[in-house]
């Protein structure tokens, strides 16, 4: 494992894609900065990380000979290892909010980014961002945001939250290597926020509607029983959970 650490960047999947646009950097090259000037979150939504406070890292994980149609099996494997991660520091009530927050007592305290390098139609490998928020305690306008700190009381070793989110992450792309789909989407269907629990929906043209989420399907679209008693599924950009 390669960790690069730096004290200021705009934004670490950004510097990790810089390096892949010339030559694929080795598997496992890991960036850490203690202070990020444009992190990005889904859909463009900017992070917010108070510097030192948080972790804001990307790892440029190899895959060579993987389908591009199995590319959300990566999104589920890095929210797995950051939940099993947070398992070993004593993070209570941990759930996944579709598709790749991570929640702890409802509240958001880590966002993943996935950029996938793809040449020729092939997968090269893919930019794996995440914040955590650490030791961070004011978030400004952001009521569902909560830290490891403000939900335990203690003062965490970031060192130590990264070392075991890395080990983590190795653990769940060697399951990946091994083909062992079902184990890892059975995992992830297990953790996602409020499963088989009546939710309220929201589309981009402001329409609501109620469903109760069934799981997700291959290529990670997440499967809703809506009011009409049929089974549709729904894009990222086509539905948002209400909390």
């Amino acid at each position: 494992m390669y960790i690069i650490k730096l004290d200021a960047i705009d934004s670490t999947n950004v510097y990790l894609k810089r390096l892949a646009a010339t030559a694929l950097p080795r598997d496992y090259t890991v960036v850490v900065a203690d202070l990020q000037t444009k992190g990005r979150g889904q859909m463009g939504t900017n992070w917010q990380a108070e510097e030192g406070k948080s972790l804001t890292v990307s790892v440029f994980k190899v895959l060579p000979h993987y389908k591009i149609e199995q590319q959300f099996y990566i999104s589920m494997v890095v929210s797995l290892a950051i939940c099993k991660a947070l398992t070993v520091f004593n993070i209570p009530k941990l759930y996944i909010k579709w598709p790749n927050d991570i929640l702890s007592e409802d509240k958001k305290i880590c966002g993943i980014l996935i950029e996938n390098v793809i040449k020729s139609n092939q997968l090269q490998g893919s930019v794996i961002g995440f914040g955590l928020n650490v030791n961070q305690k004011y978030f400004e306008n952001l009521p569902q945001a909560s830290s490891m700190n403000l939900i335990s009381g203690i003062v965490f070793d970031k060192d130590e939250v990264l070392s075991e989110i890395l080990k983590q992450l190795q653990g769940y792309f060697e399951i990946l290597e091994t083909q062992n789909l079902s184990k890892i989407k059975s995992e992830y269907e297990s953790l996602l926020f409020r499963k088989d629990k009546p939710s309220t929906f929201s589309t981009p043209d402001g329409y609501t509607f109620s469903g109760i989420i069934q799981g997700v399907t291959e290529n990670g679209k997440l499967k809703v029983w809506t009011e009409d008693e049929i089974i549709k599924t729904f894009d990222l950009k086509e539905v948002t959970l209400l909390y």
